[in-house]
């Protein structure tokens, strides 16, 4: 399971959300959520990129989830005193130095338009462009792969140009093919399974992201930079 800022379960806060720190909350027994406030930024994500390598060397830690501005870390054993624990983390993220991960680059050949390219009018409507500078504005940027999750091998990818942002649907489509290139919100990506997904899609790629028997199942890792490549375009 990966942590993202989309977390479902009920959260206990245990430190309030102030400015110019971090806000832990309790999630179950053993494990708790630390959210970077302020801007959903590369400098947010390289501190927690910088705190998970922190967390990991505690001795009490049984597994660390770094997630986009957030961390989960799992405890070993029930603490005695969450308080403590929310205490050690809000130190760490403190005392914590910027980390900027040394990632590969990806380049993704993408088929825009077409018949996987089920949401590319929505977002032209949305976003008050044509279809082709939609696309444009996409291939053209640059993007980090923040954290991993939602689906094996999923990147949740920074970099979107704000002039295509695309909230995510109320109501998922039901089946969108697994390779859809999509936009969610300020974040876009690459479907890992056919299925429901909430996302907008506005192309199609053919690049094997997750292949469970390799040694390297996921093809992408926390601080690659991908960028997609406009293999082919039918508008």
């Amino acid at each position: 399971m990966i942590a993202t800022s989309n977390i479902l379960t009920p959260l206990r806060e245990i430190v309030p959300a102030t400015k110019g720190q971090a806000r832990v909350s309790c999630i179950g027994a053993r494990s708790f959520l630390l959210e970077a406030l302020g801007e959903f930024d590369l400098p947010a994500q390289r501190w927690i990129w910088a705190l998970a390598q922190t967390v990991k060397g505690w001795a009490d830690i049984a597994e660390v989830i770094p997630g986009m501005t957030n961390l989960l870390a799992i405890f070993k054993e029930t603490p005695e005193d969450p308080e403590i624990i929310a205490g050690r983390l809000l130190e760490a993220w403190s005392n914590a130095e910027s980390l900027d991960l040394e990632g590969k680059i990806i380049e993704i050949p993408v088929h825009y338009g077409g018949a996987y390219a089920i949401d590319l009018p929505a977002i032209c409507d949305f976003c008050g462009l044509s279809d082709r500078e939609v696309v444009r504005i996409h291939y053209e940027a640059s993007y980090r792969v923040f954290a991993l999750g939602s689906a094996p091998g999923f990147g949740y990818l920074h970099g979107l140009d704000p002039r295509i942002y695309m909230p995510r649907k109320t109501v998922p489509s039901l089946r969108m093919e697994k390779g859809s290139v999509t936009i969610g919100g300020m974040q876009t990506g690459v479907a890992m399974l056919t299925g429901p997904n909430g996302w907008n899609s506005l192309g199609h790629a053919e690049l094997q992201m997750f292949d469970p028997t390799s040694a390297t199942p996921a093809l992408m890792a926390p601080g690659d930079t991908v960028r997609f490549l406009p293999a082919r375009i039918e508008l």
